[in-house]
């Protein structure tokens, strides 16, 4: 039997869209606000564009916005950084912490990751704490064992009853960027069940190469309360047909738990 649930949809912009093409963006998601209803649907622009596209959305267009990193501590001599507080004052309410490009490229661990989720919760945002296994070890079969240690060492500074604040994203690292390979619902199956049945968060998300061909699939995975797509998401068409789906999967699941 399934079970009723918000379906959640996003896309981070990663290093992309200048003021103006993010300001269209928004636009074109008030045009076809009516498709978002029933959704929880966010976006994540670069820090750059946080502020205009909240003053672009009007407050009855239900879309969160975030931001796609902070830094723990709530001010100092941080040069280049932003704190919690900074995002959540231009009108992020959810923040994206530990990707995997993160943690590749600026030396993130797991660690910073913990900081930041407790000083995000902290700060009265969510935090949506990004997980995924490298090729290496999902081609050993060691992917679950490594996605919950992650997630265990990523929630470890948050107390008990905060823990259902977090919205985990599961990104194999094998399934996303530009040679990224479409992951098969079998394949990310055992690690959706597992995020949800054991750490319980707000909701757990599939990232990784996700586009309107696949997403309905992926939905379907037992434990996925919504997906977190890449360039697929970029275009606000396509963005919205991928709402859409998500509305229909959203509809299926209530109608499967009644």
């Amino acid at each position: 039997m399934g079970r009723a649930r918000m379906t959640w949809i996003g896309t981070s912009w990663k290093m992309n869209k200048t003021l103006a093409e993010a300001r269209a963006f928004v636009d074109g998601l008030v045009a076809a606000r009516s498709a978002l209803d029933g959704v929880r649907a966010f976006v994540i622009p670069a820090h750059t564009a946080i502020a205009a596209v909240r003053e672009r959305l009007p407050a009855d267009v239900p879309v969160l916005i975030g931001a796609q990193n902070a830094h723990w501590e709530p001010a100092g001599a941080y040069t280049g950084e932003v704190s919690m507080g900074m995002i959540a004052d231009v009108g992020a309410t959810l923040v994206e912490i530990g990707h995997s490009e993160r943690r590749q490229h600026f030396g993130e661990t797991d660690e910073t990751v913990a900081l930041k989720v407790a000083a995000a919760v902290a700060a009265g945002l969510t935090p949506l704490l990004c997980v995924g296994e490298p090729a290496g070890v999902r081609a050993a079969g060691g992917e679950t064992d490594w996605v919950a240690g992650q997630v265990s060492r990523g929630l470890s500074r948050l107390a008990t009853p905060d823990l259902h604040k977090v919205v985990v994203a599961y990104e194999p690292v094998w399934a996303i960027g530009d040679l990224g390979r479409e992951a098969q619902p079998y394949e990310i199956a055992p690690v959706m069940e597992m995020l949800s049945a054991r750490f319980r968060p707000a909701a757990v998300l599939y990232g990784g190469s996700v586009n309107r061909r696949n997403a309905a699939a992926l939905l379907g995975v037992p434990g996925t309360d919504g997906l977190f797509v890449g360039r697929a998401a970029w275009d606000v068409a396509e963005f919205i047909e991928l709402v859409r789906i998500a509305a229909c999967a959203c509809h299926e699941g209530r109608a499967d738990a009644r």
